[in-house]
């Protein structure tokens, strides 16, 4: 079976590339043998998509030399190509390996790169459906899915802070000068408004300063024993909070919202008016207040043209 997006590799790969045709037929199949998913000891699996033997089909399409067969030079592609995946997987999910642990988080990566296997330019897209796949297969996260989902969630939102689009901001301006009745305003691609049940912003710091601590430690010769016993805690607490990921000068942040601040930003983002969407944050809602989000958003570059 073919992965989805891609199209069936040939039978048979031809013997000589004389066509445009050929070549892209010889490239669908480099393509089939390099990104099935590694069998057990991290191997190539032994059969081919419609099981003949690997061994013969890698001859028919990899020269062997004198110290490997077509097979093993073969090999050598496939788990270039799944260590670099995985390697990624790693890098862009550090707070979800603290949460599941090495080894629930490695098959959990595995299992997740098998059926959503990377299909864009940029590995930066890698993670796009964990949230989606850690819901539509539990059992690689349970008893703690729901924390894993939450997580996941979070983390890729940091992912598209992080190299998202970047709109010009507002002028103070440009916003006087429309009625608030029928201005509509944008707000920023890199800008996620999420809500959690878990304090996932203090869990994710307090993984970081961990890490941070290690590293320290790794690098110091502390013979007198001045670092023992310096620790930094990390546990995923249950709460709701709301929260804006975005980047500010080019580094990334997250910040607390008011329940009816992020409800206010969902409406601009909807496209609704700004009397509209102020309206949306509720009857306890302040002049007070919106002036002052108003303005620290404005501050922080969250708004701008609607495209």
């Amino acid at each position: 079976m073919s992965p989805p997006g891609l199209q069936p590799p040939p039978r048979r790969p031809q013997r000589k590339q004389s066509t445009t045709a050929d070549l892209r037929s010889f490239q669908r199949m480099m393509t089939h043998a390099v990104i099935r998913p590694l069998a057990a000891g991290d191997r190539l699996q032994a059969r081919w998509i419609d099981g003949r033997p690997m061994r013969d089909v890698a001859a028919e399409f990899i020269k062997p030399n004198d110290r490997l067969t077509s097979f093993d030079r073969l090999e050598i592609y496939n788990r270039m190509y799944w260590f670099r995946l995985i390697g990624c997987f790693h890098d862009d999910n550090p707070a979800l390996r603290a949460l599941l642990g090495e080894r629930r988080f490695e098959r959990l990566a595995r299992a997740y790169l098998a059926k959503y296997p990377s299909r864009s330019f940029t590995l930066r897209n890698l993670c796009s459906r964990l949230e989606q796949f850690v819901a539509e297969e539990p059992r690689w996260t349970a008893p703690r899915t729901a924390a894993a989902r939450a997580i996941a969630r979070f983390e890729w939102a940091q992912t598209v802070a992080f190299d998202e689009e970047a709109r010009p901001a507002l002028a103070p301006e440009a916003i006087a000068a429309v009625s608030p009745a029928r201005l509509r305003v944008g707000l920023q691609p890199y800008l996620s408004l999420l809500t959690f049940d878990f304090v996932v912003d203090d869990y994710v710091i307090a993984i970081k300063r961990r890490s941070a601590l290690r590293s320290e430690a790794s690098n110091a010769v502390d013979s007198a024993g001045t670092g023992r016993g310096r620790r930094a805690s990390a546990r995923l607490r249950r709460g709701r909070i709301h929260l804006a990921v975005h980047r500010h000068t080019n580094r990334l942040y997250y910040k607390r919202l008011e329940r009816a601040e992020l409800k206010i930003l969902a409406a601009l983002g909807d496209g609704r008016p700004i009397a509209q969407a102020v309206a949306a944050g509720g009857p306890r809602v302040r002049p007070d207040q919106v002036r002052d989000w108003f303005a620290n958003w404005m501050k922080l570059g969250w708004l701008c043209e609607r495209k």
